[in-house]
């Protein structure tokens, strides 16, 4: 992957072919120039996630939850929850309707998610781990690289590993997992 491929990939938008071919040094300024245009759009956001998260434990959960899912970006809801605490975090993930939690998982960090799904309500952890194989596949086995075993032994089993060649792209990109799940099976 190129430096500018590297530095855009958490956007998930696909690279214009002009800035793929740029030079190493050209990608490199550009994904500097594209880090600072980030950082100071962003300034103050991390103090916004902190007071938000600090606010919403006064107000119950059944107002909060409704309100998050119809006026709150994905992305904002996983910035606030990655200035939570897991256990904080934890309340409002086993309440979120599985297709939101979904969205906002994506914009967190695999092994921050693991944690959360450890600690949620096992019946809606695998609610969660369940519509993730089924839907983002690729995402759910990132997450699982950092999942303890009994969690992981739940991917495995959901997981059909036989029906996926062994050169599929999404167990490649998961190389030490793959190997793993396949200890387990």
């Amino acid at each position: 992957m190129t430096a500018i491929e590297e530095t855009l990939a958490w956007t998930e938008i696909p690279l214009p072919e002009t800035l793929r071919n740029l030079t190493q040094e050209e990608q490199e300024a550009l994904a500097g120039y594209v880090r600072e245009v980030i950082k100071s759009k962003t300034d103050g956001f991390d103090e916004l996630y902190h007071a938000i998260g600090s606010i919403v434990r006064f107000i119950p959960h059944f107002i909060v939850i409704p309100l998050m899912v119809e006026h709150i970006r994905p992305q904002i809801s996983a910035g606030v929850c990655r200035t939570m605490g897991v256990d904080q975090a934890v309340n409002y993930a086993n309440d979120l309707p599985l297709e939101y939690f979904s969205e906002v998982s994506r914009h967190l960090d695999n092994d921050l998610m693991a944690r959360i799904l450890e600690k949620m309500k096992r019946n809606q952890a695998e609610k969660v781990m369940l519509f993730e194989l089924l839907h983002h596949r690729s995402h759910m086995l990132g997450i699982a690289e950092h999942l303890d075993r009994r969690m992981l032994e739940f991917v495995v089993k959901n997981l059909d590993l036989n029906g996926l060649p062994e050169g599929d792209p999404v167990l490649l990109a998961h190389k030490s997992l793959s190997e793993k799940l396949h200890n387990l099976h």
